[in-house]
């Protein structure tokens, strides 16, 4: 299958785009400098550099391409990115995957695709574009993804110690976060973008619900680690980023395992962050 790809350079897409290879698909990206198309094409890739707010090169990769999956999802890029796709695919049988987030869900110790929507501010702006997926007559599917992690990378990141600075937690750290390894995200794209179901929607969150604290703990290696009130993480992080953080958060990813035949196999968060690719 010839796939378009948007944010093949990113944390989430470059997974995504070496999953794509993998399983034997034609992958165009694009991206925004020589820099980043080089390594698409060290992966396996094709890039263009273009601009994803582009419509006029969005419509036309879309016509040129079997599938449309797209990871470079911001509040900025959306619901143009969005409405052109979708026009260049309507009247065909060409999947599209959009990118979600568990955030959307707000506070639930039982996160399920059928759970109602309780957003933060930080991420409410993606309901109204995710319901313009939704009610779509092409084949869509939206992966909303947990806390991701991997490859020394992505939020977890901020409580990896150096054995001498405090890491400090988001509040007292009791929260838990549904977390997810950025390739066993890309591996369940694949599986979502083969699927091609008609108003999917599937949770990418492993199980694997530790605390805060516990993170922080796992990934010191010898700092001190320290709690903090929430007008304090709301004043270092920014009120919404904190907010987002502050979430409690639990999701066993059920339906993927049992729909979409997603088998996650990378190390935990708190193995990876031990011993792992945080480790120092």
């Amino acid at each position: 299958m010839h796939v378009f790809l948007t944010g093949a350079s990113g944390y989430i897409g470059s997974s995504v785009l070496r999953a794509l290879v993998a399983r034997g698909h034609d992958v165009t990206a694009i991206v925004r400098s020589d820099q980043k198309a080089q390594a698409v094409r060290d992966a396996g890739g094709r890039a263009l550099v273009e601009d994803v707010t582009d419509t006029d090169v969005v419509e036309r990769l879309a016509h040129e391409a079997d599938a449309v999956v797209h990871t470079a999802s911001a509040k900025d890029v959306d619901e143009a990115f969005i409405a052109t796709v979708l026009g260049a695919l309507a009247g065909t049988p060409k999947p599209f995957v959009h990118t979600g987030g568990i955030f959307t869900f707000g506070n639930s110790t039982d996160i399920s695709e059928q759970s109602p929507a309780s957003p933060p501010a930080m991420t409410a702006w993606r309901g109204a574009n995710e319901a313009v997926v939704r009610a779509s007559s092409v084949r869509t599917t939206i992966v909303a993804p947990g806390i991701v992690y991997g490859h020394g990378a992505g939020i977890p990141a901020m409580f990896v110690g150096d054995g001498e600075h405090e890491v400090r937690l988001v509040g007292d750290g009791s929260e838990r976060w549904a977390t997810v390894h950025t390739d066993d995200l890309g591996a369940l794209y694949v599986l979502a973008l083969e699927r091609g179901e008609q108003d999917g929607y599937v949770l990418a969150a492993t199980g694997d619900n530790p605390t805060v604290r516990e993170i922080a703990e796992a990934a010191a290696h010898g700092s001190p680690v320290v709690a903090e009130s929430v007008d304090d993480s709301r004043a270092r992080l920014g009120t919404e980023y904190a907010d987002a953080l502050l979430m409690h958060q639990e999701c066993s990813g059920a339906h993927a395992r049992a729909a979409y035949g997603w088998q996650p196999t990378r190390p935990s968060l708190l193995e990876d962050m031990a011993t792992g690719s945080y480790a120092r």
